[in-house]
C-alpha cells in the first residue's frame, strides 16, 4: 500500500486537469495497493473521477 495525493496522480497522467480541480480534491490521500509506479492512465482517470464525485457528495451533505 502506498499513500499518494491525488495531485501526484494528476501531475503524472493528466497535468492539464490541474487548474480544474479544487485544492481540497488535489490534497486528497489515495491509497494505491500496488503503488504509483504501475498505475495506468485508465486507472488514474477512474481515481480522479471517483475523487471528484466523493467531494461533490460531501459538499451536498454539508
Amino acid at each position: 500500500m502506498e499513500p499518494v495525493k491525488l495531485s501526484q496522480i494528476v501531475m503524472m497522467w493528466f497535468p492539464d486537469m490541474m487548474p480544474f480541480l479544487k485544492q481540497i480534491e488535489l490534497n486528497s490521500l489515495i491509497m494505491l495497493r500496488d503503488g504509483l509506479s504501475i498505475l495506468e492512465a485508465q486507472d488514474a482517470m477512474e481515481i480522479i473521477q471517483f475523487s471528484i464525485c466523493e467531494h461533490q457528495n460531501l459538499a451536498h451533505l454539508q
